[in-house]
C-alpha cells in the first residue's frame, strides 16, 4: 500500500492551495481518509478526516477556511486551504485507515508529507 500526498509548495499569504492525496496497492478495504500537519517545532495535528461515506470532520482550528473532499472511484482526497498565513507552514501528512485483507486487523499507512511554506 502506497500513500502519496502531492500539491505542496511555496506560497504566498492569502492565497488558495490544493493538496492531494492517492491510496495505490492492494486493499480489502478503505475507511477513514485524513489529513494531518506538522508545524516547525510542534507536533502532529489533525487537520480533518473524512470516512468511506465521506462524512467529513474538521478539526476547530480548520473548520473555516479548509475544505476536504474524497473520490472513493480514485482512492483519492483532496485538501484545500484558502486565505492562507504564515501559520498554516507545515508538512501537510495523509493518513489512510483500512483493511489490506478481509482476514487482517485494521492498519494505518502514512504519507511522507507534502511541505507548505507560506510566505508573507
Amino acid at each position: 500500500v502506497h500513500v502519496v500526498e502531492s500539491g505542496g509548495g511555496f506560497v504566498q499569504a492569502g492565497g488558495t492551495l490544493r493538496l492531494s492525496c492517492r491510496v495505490s496497492g492492494d486493499m480489502f478495504a478503505i475507511g477513514d481518509m485524513g489529513w494531518y500537519r506538522q508545524p516547525p517545532g510542534k507536533e502532529r495535528e489533525l487537520v480533518g478526516s473524512t470516512t468511506a461515506r465521506s462524512y467529513i470532520h474538521y478539526a476547530d482550528s480548520a473548520k473555516s477556511r479548509f475544505t476536504i473532499t474524497r473520490d472513493n472511484d480514485e482512492n483519492t482526497i483532496s485538501l484545500e486551504i484558502s486565505s492562507l498565513n504564515i501559520e498554516d507552514t507545515a508538512q501537510y501528512y495523509c493518513k489512510v485507515s483500512g483493511f489490506v485483507s478481509e482476514f487482517s486487523g485494521p492498519a494505518d499507512f502514512w504519507g511522507k508529507g507534502t511541505q507548505v511554506t507560506v510566505s508573507s
